[in-house]
C-alpha cells in the first residue's frame, strides 16, 4: 500500500473488487459495441500519465487476458521537454506498464515548439500531441491508436460544439485518418469520468498530471459542473447525451475476426 491506498498489482493477480470488475467489463462493452479491436491487432496507448489512460490501460491488459483472442498493446508517453516528468515518476510509470505486459515508451518533445511561432491554445497542443502519436505509429507500423477519453469528454465535447459552434457533433468512438491507414479508438467512450477518478484514489496509479496552462481556465473544465447539474436532474443525462448522436464506423464493413 501506498498512502493508505491498495496496491494496483492485487488487479492483476485477480483481486477485483464488483465496481472495479464493472468498469473493465464496460470498456469492454465500449470495444465491442464498435467493433474496436480484434485478434492479432497492434494498438498504440496514448499515456499522457494522467488517470484516464492510466485506466484505460489497466482495463485492457486485464481484460486481455480472459479473451480467447491475443492484441498486443504499447503505449507512448510524451515528455514535454520545457516541463519535464520527474525522475520518480518515470521509474513508476515504467513499472506500472511494465506490470501490465505493455511495451512502454516515453519521448522528448517541445510543447511549444517553433511552428506554432510563439502561439498556444489547446488546438494548437492537441494537433501538436496527435502528430507525435501518429508519427510513432507509422514508424511501428502500428493502426489503432487508443485515446483514455470516456463518457464525460464526449458530453463536455457534445456542448461545446452545440452552444459554442452552432454544431451538434462530438468525438467519435473510432475515428479514422489518412483514408484508413490509421484509426483512433476509444474504449472507454461509455464509461464515466467518476470510475477512473475513484480507481486513481483507490489505487496506487503511477497519475502525474501534464502541465496545462489553460487546465482550469479552458471551455472544457467549466463545462464539467454544468454536466454534473444536468446530472442531478436526470442522472441518465450523460447516456441520453450519447444515445442521440449517431455514430460512423468504419469497421462495420469488417464482418469476421472482430471482437
Amino acid at each position: 500500500m501506498s498512502d493508505g491506498k491498495l496496491c494496483y498489482r492485487s488487479l492483476i493477480e485477480g483481486d477485483i473488487p464488483p465496481w472495479v470488475m464493472r468498469f473493465i467489463k464496460q470498456t469492454g462493452k465500449g470495444i465491442n459495441d464498435f467493433s474496436m479491436i480484434r485478434g492479432g491487432d497492434r494498438v498504440l496507448i496514448a499515456a499522457s500519465g494522467g488517470k484516464d489512460s492510466l485506466a484505460m490501460s489497466l482495463a485492457l491488459s486485464i481484460r486481455r487476458r480472459w479473451l480467447p483472442v491475443d492484441y498486443e498493446l504499447e503505449a507512448l508517453m510524451i515528455n514535454w521537454i520545457e516541463h519535464p516528468i520527474p525522475e520518480e515518476y518515470r521509474e513508476r510509470l515504467e513499472r506500472f506498464f511494465d506490470d501490465l505486459d505493455i511495451r512502454f515508451t516515453m519521448v522528448d518533445e517541445h510543447q511549444f515548439p517553433d511552428s506554432f511561432k510563439g502561439e498556444f491554445n489547446c488546438y494548437l497542443c492537441s494537433r501538436n500531441r496527435r502528430r507525435i502519436l501518429f508519427e510513432h505509429a507509422e514508424k511501428e507500423n502500428i493502426r489503432l491508436i487508443a485515446m483514455g477519453h470516456h463518457l464525460d469528454d464526449l458530453v463536455e465535447t457534445t456542448l461545446m460544439n452545440l452552444c459554442f459552434r452552432a454544431n451538434f457533433s462530438t468525438m467519435q468512438p473510432v475515428q479514422e485518418f489518412f483514408k484508413g491507414k490509421m484509426h483512433i479508438i476509444r474504449p472507454m467512450i461509455e464509461v464515466h469520468e467518476s470510475v477512473t477518478k475513484r480507481l486513481a484514489e483507490t489505487y496506487d496509479l503511477p497519475c502525474i498530471k501534464p502541465v496545462c496552462p489553460y487546465d482550469q481556465t479552458n471551455v472544457r473544465a467549466s463545462l464539467k459542473p454544468i454536466v454534473k447539474e444536468l446530472c442531478h436532474i436526470d442522472k441518465l443525462a450523460r447516456e441520453h447525451i450519447f444515445n442521440a448522436h449517431t455514430y460512423e464506423n468504419p469497421f462495420e464493413s469488417e464482418k469476421t475476426g472482430r471482437e
